[in-house]
């Protein structure tokens, strides 16, 4: 299968923070699903948690212990991850968190996984900064982000997540990978 035949699905999570003698949790998912040339489809929600979103965090993405009232566990949103991630190649920007906090899925199914920061350094050596944000800026990506995505920032789980989409698109694009296997994007 060629790049441009593959859906991919781009994610990152959101966390409540880290507290001692506990492990970081979810409290935002953003999904951006799509093929290259393609708009993508977006999903997001929060996640119930069990204990307070520290200040720290707060101040980064701007989530509240209100916002996450109602709010499904992630365990809860399994069958619409499923729906959403399928057999789908999985993207994020410095992927760790997202496949931790996927693992916490019991059998979860989901991969290959896909890492735009190491396919960033690899394709922009030079690059000022290879931060997502950095990157999509240097790059001239950030007004499509938007336009996708209005009214949402960086560190809004589905802004980020359509971002390592967007880029991930851009450098398959710069590289012109498209009819490429998919494998040539594995580092």
């Amino acid at each position: 299968m060629t790049i441009a035949e593959t859906t991919f699905a781009a994610l990152d999570f959101e966390a409540a923070g880290a507290v001692p003698d506990k492990p970081d949790v979810p409290i935002q998912i953003g999904i951006a699903t799509g093929r290259l040339g393609e708009q993508p489809v977006l999903y997001d929600s929060f996640l119930a948690i069990d204990r307070p979103v520290t200040r720290g965090a707060q101040r980064v993405h701007g989530i509240t212990d209100a916002q996450l009232a109602g709010a499904p566990t992630l365990l809860q949103l399994y069958p619409t991850l499923k729906q959403h991630l399928g057999n789908c190649p999985l993207v994020a920007h410095a992927h760790g968190t997202e496949k931790r906090f996927l693992a916490s899925l019991p059998g979860h199914p989901f991969g290959p996984w896909l890492d735009t920061l190491k396919l960033a350094r690899k394709v922009y050596p030079q690059a000022e900064s290879h931060r997502l944000g950095g990157l999509c800026d240097a790059l001239g990506l950030t007004p499509r982000l938007r336009e996708l995505v209005p009214g949402r920032d960086w560190h809004d789980a589905l802004f980020d997540a359509a971002a390592s989409l967007i880029l991930l698109f851009h450098i398959v694009e710069e590289l012109d990978l498209a009819e490429h296997p998919l494998g040539t994007l594995r580092l």
